[in-house]
């Protein structure tokens, strides 16, 4: 009982444990119980309670997920969309910045922003510093951290084919982009 739920998932419960009592956040269907919060569930004596998850503005060191809305040539401009695992209400998202210096660890002054990310691409990311007024300063420089999601020309999803490039499985054409290590290898 340690993963965030989302409304209808159901909540798993000790086997052999007696039913417990139902309190805010969660409801039975079909005989399971479920989620009715965006929340992590809570037994305090006998009851059952999913107490709301709030979201909150990104800190340094929060894990970030942002989709690529402008390009320049020395940095990337995100709209961040979930902090810390916890997506951001609708019209509340923040903007980042990826600079060319922080979207990896080696090589830095040889990095082009266009070879590394494209526009409406879902990068994950960590947030180095509040930035200036207008943004956070986001980085991509560990092996976890770069694209996780992006379309190809062809407009099937990429498959991620090393940490520099991705394949559309339509065409097999390969596109240049900062990819994250997907999670599990």
């Amino acid at each position: 009982m340690d993963a965030i739920l989302l409304p209808g998932q159901p909540v798993a419960l000790p086997p052999r444990a007696p039913k417990p009592q139902l309190g805010p956040g969660a409801y039975v269907r079909d005989d399971t119980v479920r989620a009715s919060l965006l929340g992590l569930p809570k037994i305090e004596g006998t009851t059952l309670t999913i107490p709301r998850v709030r979201p909150h503005p990104p800190a340094p060191n929060s894990v970030i997920l942002g989709s690529v809305t402008r390009l320049s040539p020395l940095q990337a401009f995100l709209s961040i969309s979930v902090v810390d695992g916890v997506p951001l209400p609708a019209g509340e998202e923040f903007t980042g910045v990826i600079r060319s210096q922080d979207v990896r660890a080696t090589e830095k002054d040889r990095v082009k922003i266009g070879d590394c990310f494209r526009g409406g691409d879902v990068v994950r990311g960590v947030v180095i510093s509040l930035g200036d007024a207008r943004s956070y300063f986001i980085t991509t420089a560990r092996n976890d951290l770069g694209v996780i999601f992006a379309t190809s020309e062809a407009g099937a999803t990429l498959e991620p084919v090393s940490w520099q490039e991705m394949r559309c499985p339509k065409t097999g054409k390969i596109e240049k982009r900062k990819c994250a290590k997907p999670e599990g290898l």
